[in-house]
């Protein structure tokens, strides 16, 4: 089980309050790098918790860099399998929900070979020590489905740091249970300006920009997953959709109220009404009243289906066109890779290694 230190994730929403301010205020100064791996299409767990923020903060007019993790799903066999479907499908997605690669610079990790030369450096600038008591990656090798775990999946946390500094990123939207990658890109940043930096500082330091994204239950009653069939993906018809609410788990309660404590499952459908109509969980909850699961669900479908219905239009609309999400992608790669070559060459310089 992954545990965050209370006073890091304190720290991180008070630093949060003051960065949404300042972005706000002066959006051009920071650059953010945010992605996902590429191992299905992203559901409305994603929407609600990371996309739909990484949309908001490009039309405010925050540089975006959007990585698709490609090298970190190797260890999974299943999915590397299909790499290139899965790659087209993150592609799609982001455009469906708002995401212009115009102002979005969505790019492999794969393609670019300078991002992934930086890694060496940075390797040498943590422990083994370090890498092995990161929670996040005790975690990802206790739920880890292979028989056995390679190294690669030792080295996520300096793969996300080279991921991020690359750019040089200052703002990494991340959820609470991200916050120690990113504490370990900040200790790279720093021991890199620390042993070449000659009195400057090549790298930022990144601030976590916090999630306040409540957490959306799939239709099991436990956290929403690609792996675990309980999620209602953007792609999904509005006839999937009616089907996975009218299977979601609820209770033997008739009256609805809003109770995430004592009544998860319901408090979840509601969540979810409630974030499809830009209302409360309360409010919804209020409307059902005494009518039942039967009626709070027909309630959260036509909430969701509502809500999703523009996006997989747009959906529908980019799919037709596969070409267009190839040249997306290499358009966008090749920005990255012109990003990550000026900062390669910065490296050298530093490292004196410039031959």
């Amino acid at each position: 089980m992954k545990t965050v230190d209370p006073s890091r994730t304190s720290a991180a929403q008070a630093r949060g309050a003051v960065l949404e301010e300042l972005i706000h205020r002066d959006p051009g100064r920071f650059r953010v790098l945010t992605g996902d791996r590429p191992t299905g299409r992203l559901h409305l767990g994603h929407y609600f918790g990371t996309l739909g923020n990484r949309v908001r903060l490009q039309n405010l007019g925050v540089e975006m860099f959007v990585i698709i993790a490609d090298y970190q799903v190797l260890t999974d066999r299943d999915v590397a399998d299909d790499l290139t479907g899965h790659v087209e499908e993150l592609v799609l997605d982001y455009l469906a929900a708002g995401l212009d690669p115009a102002r979005s610079t969505i790019f492999a990790h794969s393609a670019i070979p300078a991002l992934n030369q930086l890694m060496l450096p940075f390797l040498s600038l943590v422990s083994v020590a370090e890498l092995n008591r990161n929670p996040t990656v005790k975690d990802e090798i206790a739920h880890s489905r292979q028989s056995a775990v390679s190294g690669l999946m030792f080295t996520y946390p300096v793969h996300q740091a080279a991921d991020i500094l690359f750019c040089k990123a200052n703002l990494v939207p991340v959820g609470q249970d991200q916050l120690p990658h990113l504490e370990l890109t900040r200790t790279v940043a720093r021991r890199f300006n620390d042993r070449y930096g000659n009195g400057t500082a090549l790298f930022p330091q990144p601030d976590a920009l916090l999630s306040s994204a409540p957490l959306v239950l799939g239709t099991d009653g436990v956290k929403m997953s690609k792996s675990r069939g309980n999620a209602i993906t953007l792609a999904a018809s509005a006839d999937e959709t009616a089907r996975l609410v009218k299977g979601a788990k609820t209770d033997g309660e008739r009256h609805i109220a809003y109770d995430p404590v004592a009544r998860p499952e319901v408090s979840s459908l509601l969540l979810l009404a409630a974030l499809c109509q830009n209302r409360t969980p309360e409010q919804v909850a209020a409307d059902v009243g005494g009518a039942g699961a039967a009626a709070l669900k027909k309630t959260v479908t036509d909430a969701v289906n509502g809500y999703l219905a523009p996006i997989r239009a747009r959906r529908a609309e980019y799919g037709k066109d596969r070409a267009y999400l190839r040249r997306v992608l290499r358009e966008g790669n090749e920005r990255a890779s012109a990003v990550a070559e000026a900062t390669l060459a910065q490296v050298r310089t530093a490292m004196n290694s410039h031959y």
